[in-house]
Parts: C-alpha cells; structure tokens; sequence
C-alpha cells in the first residue's frame, strides 16, 4: 500500500502565457509529485478573461473539478456549447470530445484536471473560438 500527501505550500506553479505571451494561467504538477503511474493530474488557475487551448485528446478521458470560482466549457464542435460549471461541481469528459476551458468572470478560477490513462501527447489543438 503506497499513498503520497501533497500540501498547498509544496506545489510549484509555472506561468502558462496565452498566444500573445501574457501569463492569465498558472499550473502545478500532480503526476509526478503524487507518484501516479496509471493517470495523470494538475491543478490550474485561470485567471480572470484566461482561456485555454482548446483542443480534443485522443486517448485520454478527462475530470475537472473546480475548486473556486466559476469554470466556462466550451463543449463540442459546430455548435459548440457553453457549459458553466460552479465551485464544488465536477465536468466529466469522454475521450475526443473538443473543449476549451475559460474564465468569464472576474475573478480567478481553481480547478484540478484528472485524465486516465496516463498517454501524452494525443491531443489535437483545435482553432480557438475567440470572443464569446
């Protein structure tokens, strides 16, 4: 049996700048950190008007969990879909579904994304819907 704790002071946030390199997102790692060798894991913070690549993974299913703020999911692929998901709720996605996560609001959004299982490099990056 194997567990690892990860405190709030221990994760190392890193600056995700947007397409113009102004930093609106940051991330920590969770993978590695927590030993995870059958998923992958992060936590995010977007900060107001952020959003993020929007793309579709190709092997992964994917959990977000929003922790703070109010998380917008722009679900789908002609039509898309907005979906608002508050804190304390849960946004579950099927492998190849498109998504692009955003901040609306003005005021930062914390989230944790859960995928399963653990491969990389299987996205593709789908043109951004810009202003909603």
């Amino acid at each position: 049996m194997t567990w690892t704790v990860i405190q709030p002071g221990d994760f190392e946030w890193i600056d995700r700048p947007n397409a113009e390199g102004v930093v609106t997102r940051k991330s920590a790692e969770v993978t590695e950190p927590g030993g995870l060798t059958q998923s992958r894991a992060r936590k995010w913070r977007l900060l107001p008007g952020a959003r993020g690549k929007r793309h579709s993974e190709g092997a992964q299913e994917e959990v977000f969990f929003v922790h703070e703020g109010t998380l917008t999911a722009l679900l789908g692929d002609d039509p898309w879909e907005r979906v608002d998901v508050s804190a304390g709720g849960i946004l579950v996605l099927g492998i190849g579904t498109p998504i692009q996560l955003r901040n609306e609001t003005d005021s930062e959004v914390r989230l944790f994304a859960y995928g399963a299982p653990p491969i990389a490099g299987q996205a593709t990056v789908l043109e951004d819907i810009g202003d909603i």
